[in-house]
């Protein structure tokens, strides 16, 4: 593994110390990255958790602030919107965001979605874009989200969706489409094109690394993450090695690893660093090695793309580091 380096997409919403004294060994940091998920503790305590682990660990834990989406259908939210945000970013917080249940559960007083795109939005967006905030997005799932279990291409997202069906959109046909979640938030790209922000997830177009090259090349300021869908890559690499090593050469600057693990205390401290250190192994041996590898999450073996050392440093750490205000 390079040294050092940054998991740049987890949640630490638990002050075990085990991942921290394994961050230390392999001289890694993280990224906490809080969220309004319903089984997490509030946006608030966990950046106060981010805090406690960072005056610990000095310059190793950086953490992005949320806001709380409920109401946003209400005269004034937009503005309690933006004073939450102030309010986080004051706290240390590196950037703002927004996550998929605005256009995946959010309603209006009509009983319709509210969508990335809506202008109810748009005071929180221009606040953001006009004030040089970063802003982190994860919208929509993985294509897989809409289609039957049966058909799904990765075992992962077969796992996750049958475990949680309310976000299975093939469920649910009333809930707006994987396509109308990826045009929202390329409307808002287009509408803010000073807008710093991340699209998580490879921008929830995993699937394709075509497509997520279509927009990059779109939107200059944008930028993705790795987090949880390395295995779409690996897939994808089975057939079309070349292709995927070329992506991750030529968006060198602007793709950043992240593994997406959650530590909220529900999985003994121990097996938590165990799976860190699992993850960051295995990824790294398919970016940075040569050999034949597999993987649990489909059939077949793939080839490790034997990346650049310069390209992995963009990726594993430096990038990160510009990008989040790292100092280690």
């Amino acid at each position: 593994m390079i040294r050092p380096f940054i998991d740049a997409h987890v949640h630490l919403n638990s002050l075990s110390e085990e991942k921290m004294k394994l961050a230390e060994r392999y001289n890694a940091g993280f990224l906490s990255i809080n969220t309004q998920i319903p089984h997490f503790d509030s946006v608030e305590k966990q950046g106060e958790t981010a805090r406690a682990i960072e005056e610990k660990y000095p310059g190793r834990v950086r953490f992005i602030t949320s806001f709380d989406a409920e109401g946003m259908h209400e005269d004034g939210w937009a503005q309690k919107a933006i004073h939450q945000i102030q309010k986080g970013l004051d706290n240390g917080a590196a950037g703002v965001k927004i996550w998929k249940n605005i256009g995946m559960d959010v309603k209006d007083a009509q009983g319709n979605y509210i969508m990335i795109d809506d202008l109810r939005l748009k005071p929180v967006l221009d606040f953001l874009e006009q004030n040089q905030i970063l802003l982190i997005g994860h919208q929509g799932e993985p294509k897989n989200c809409w289609l039957p279990l049966e058909e799904m291409t990765v075992n992962s997202d077969r796992d996750y969706f049958s475990k949680h069906p309310q976000y299975h959109m093939h469920l649910h046909p009333e809930c707006p489409s994987y396509q109308r979640q990826m045009e929202a938030r390329d409307a808002i790209l287009q509408r803010h094109p000073k807008l710093r922000f991340v699209g998580l997830h490879l921008l929830s177009m995993e699937w394709s690394i075509e497509e997520v090259a279509q927009r990059m090349d779109r939107y200059p300021q944008l930028l993705t993450d790795l987090a949880e869908r390395v295995c779409h890559l690996q897939l994808q690499a089975q057939t079309n090695w070349e292709d995927v090593r070329e992506f991750m050469i030529k968006y060198q600057d602007r793709i950043m690893y992240g593994t997406d693990l959650i530590d909220d205390g529900s999985m003994p401290a121990v097996e938590v660093a165990q799976r860190f250190k699992h993850l960051w192994e295995f990824h790294w041996a398919f970016f940075a090695g040569k050999e034949e590898l597999e993987a649990p999450e489909f059939s077949g073996t793939f080839k490790g793309l034997d990346l650049p050392d310069s390209v992995l440093e963009k990726i594993f750490y430096s990038n990160a580091k510009e990008v989040y205000g790292f100092t280690f």
